[in-house]
C-alpha cells in the first residue's frame, strides 16, 4: 500500500483546548505530552512557563467565546506565536471527543499547517472596538426603554403615539417627564407641544385623557427613569469615544492637514454620535482619504468600519475579493462535475456586514448615483435582497480599493443631493442678480413659461428621451 507522508510545518508547536475553567495544553501526540491547567492568573503564568520550557514557539487555539482573551494576551506578550482559528476548521469526524483528543488533534493539525489565523484587529482598533460596541448595546437598551414606556402609555389610555410621530421626542418626553411628576392634566400637558409638531394643542389634549391607573404611571416612571439613565450612558461613551479618536489621530505620524467637503446633505438621526466631526475625524483617521463621499455610507458606517477594522485591517486582505469573502458577501460557489452545484452566500454576518447591507439600502432609495443604477440593474432581475448584497458587495471593494491604495472616489456621473442641488440654484441666482439680468427674460419664472406654452401648437408635444 502506497503511503503518502505529510510535511510537518511547525515542529515546536502546540494545541489548546480552550475551556471556562480548565485549558488543555498538548505539545505532542503521547499521553505525557499533555496538561491541563486553570484559568487564574498565576495558572496562566505556568501555562506559558512550561511551553516555553518546552521549546514551544507557535501555539494555535480555538476562538471558543471569550474564555480565549487572557491566554491569548499572556501568550503574545511572552514572544509565542499565536494562531487562532476558528472552530469549524477544527473538527475531527469518526472519533470520541474529550478534552485531552481535542488539544492533541489540534497540536497535530497545526504541526501540518492545516490550520488559517482568524482576523484580528490592532490594539488601537480594539480598544475602539470595545467602545463602540458598549456604545450600540446601551443605544439598544434605551430603545427597550422606550418600547416599554409606549406600552405604559397605551395601557394609561394616553395615545400619544397617535398625535406624536416619536414620542422620544421632543415633545413626547416633555410630557412624559411631565407624567411622571404627577402633572396628568390634558391641557397643561399639551402645552409642551413643539412648534414643529404637525398636531395642534387640542387634538393633542384629546389623545391625553387618562384612566389613572396607579400600577401603569409606576412602570411608567422606572421606564422612564431607564431610559434617562441610558441616555447618560450613551452621552459618556460619545465623549470617551471622541477623546480616543481625538488622541488617536495626534500620535499619528503624519497627520493630514487639508479638511474634506462639508457633507451636510447627509444628516444624522438621533443615535449619531456627538462631540466630534466624523467627517473630518474619518478623513484624518484613513490618511487623507474621504469615505463619506461614497453614496450610502452613513456616519454610522465610518464609525463601523473605524472600530471593527481599522485602516491597518484592510492591509491583512491581499485582494478586495478576500475582504468581500470575508464579510461573506462573496458567493460560495460549489462546483462538481463541471457544474455550478450552488453559488449562494454564506450564513452568518457580522457588524461591519450589517452596516455596509444598511448603506447598500440606503443606495437604493437614492435617484440618479452609479451604485443606484446597478442596484436597480441587479433588484430588477432578481430581486431587492440579491441587490442589497450585491451593492454591499461592491461598496466592499470600493472601500477597500480606497484605503489601500489611497484612491478617490471617482464615480462616473457624479450624484447631487437635494441639498446640493438647492445651493447650487441658489448661487445661480445671485450670479444672475450680480449680472442685473432678469430671471423673466431668461424664461425661469413660471408665469413666462405658461406665457410661452400658451402662444404653442394645440398638437405640439415637447420631446423627450424615453
Amino acid at each position: 500500500m502506497k503511503k503518502m507522508p505529510l510535511t510537518v510545518v511547525n515542529p515546536h508547536a502546540a494545541g489548546i483546548d480552550v475551556g471556562s475553567r480548565t485549558h488543555f495544553v498538548a505539545i505532542g501526540q503521547e499521553q505525557k505530552d499533555v496538561k491541563s491547567f486553570g484559568v487564574y492568573a498565576e495558572d496562566l503564568s505556568s501555562l506559558v512557563k512550561w511551553l516555553i520550557d518546552s521549546q514551544v514557539t507557535t501555539v494555535a487555539m480555538e476562538s471558543t467565546g471569550a474564555y480565549w482573551q487572557n491566554l491569548f494576551v499572556e501568550l503574545i506578550n511572552s514572544g509565542i506565536e499565536v494562531v487562532l482559528t476558528n472552530g469549524k476548521f477544527t473538527k475531527n469526524i469518526n472519533r470520541k471527543k474529550t478534552d485531552v483528543l481535542d488539544c492533541q488533534w489540534i497540536q497535530k493539525m497545526h504541526s501540518l499547517g492545516l490550520l488559517p489565523s482568524s482576523f484580528l484587529p490592532d490594539h488601537t482598533t480594539e480598544r475602539l472596538r470595545t467602545l463602540c460596541r458598549h456604545r450600540t448595546n446601551m443605544i439598544q437598551q434605551r430603545a427597550d426603554s422606550i418600547h416599554k414606556m409606549a406600552k405604559f402609555l397605551k395601557y394609561l389610555n394616553f395615545r400619544l403615539d397617535v398625535v406624536v410621530r416619536d414620542i422620544a421626542g421632543q415633545t413626547g418626553l416633555k410630557i412624559i417627564e411631565e407624567i411622571c411628576n404627577g402633572n396628568l392634566d390634558p391641557k397643561a400637558l399639551a402645552a409642551h407641544r413643539h412648534h414643529n409638531c404637525r398636531r395642534s394643542e387640542e387634538e393633542i389634549a384629546k389623545a391625553l385623557v387618562s384612566n389613572k391607573r396607579e400600577d401603569y404611571l409606576f412602570g411608567l416612571k422606572q421606564e422612564f427613569a431607564r431610559h434617562q439613565f441610558y441616555t447618560s450612558m450613551v452621552i459618556d461613551c460619545d465623549k470617551e469615544i471622541s477623546q480616543f479618536l481625538e488622541q488617536t489621530i495626534q500620535q499619528k505620524e503624519d497627520v493630514v492637514d487639508d479638511i474634506p467637503d462639508g457633507k451636510y446633505f447627509k444628516r444624522q438621526n438621533k443615535n449619531a454620535i456627538t462631540g466630534i466631526d466624523l467627517n473630518i475625524a474619518s478623513y484624518q483617521y484613513f490618511n487623507g482619504v474621504d469615505l463619506l463621499a461614497i453614496p450610502g455610507v452613513s456616519h454610522s458606517t465610518i464609525l463601523s468600519l473605524m472600530s471593527e477594522i481599522g485602516p491597518d485591517g484592510f492591509n491583512q486582505f491581499p485582494t478586495a475579493q478576500h475582504f468581500a469573502s470575508w464579510l461573506k458577501l462573496a458567493p460560495n460557489n460549489k462546483i462538481s462535475g463541471g457544474r455550478v452545484l450552488s453559488n449562494r452566500i454564506p450564513q452568518g454576518s457580522n457588524r461591519l456586514k450589517i452596516a455596509l447591507r444598511n448603506a447598500a439600502n440606503a443606495v437604493g432609495n437614492l435617484k440618479d448615483s452609479d451604485l443606484t443604477k446597478f442596484f436597480k440593474k441587479i433588484a430588477f432581475k432578481k430581486g431587492r435582497q440579491t441587490a442589497i448584497n450585491a451593492t454591499a458587495r461592491k461598496i466592499a471593494v470600493i472601500l477597500w480599493n480606497m484605503i489601500t491604495k489611497r484612491q478617490p472616489y471617482k464615480p462616473k456621473n457624479n450624484y447631487l443631493f437635494l441639498d446640493q442641488k438647492r445651493r447650487i440654484v441658489s448661487r445661480m441666482r445671485k450670479q444672475i442678480a450680480d449680472l442685473g439680468i432678469n430671471p423673466d427674460d431668461l424664461g425661469f419664472s413660471r408665469a413666462n413659461r405658461d406665457k410661452i406654452a400658451a402662444q404653442m401648437p394645440s398638437d405640439y408635444q415637447p420631446f423627450s428621451l424615453r
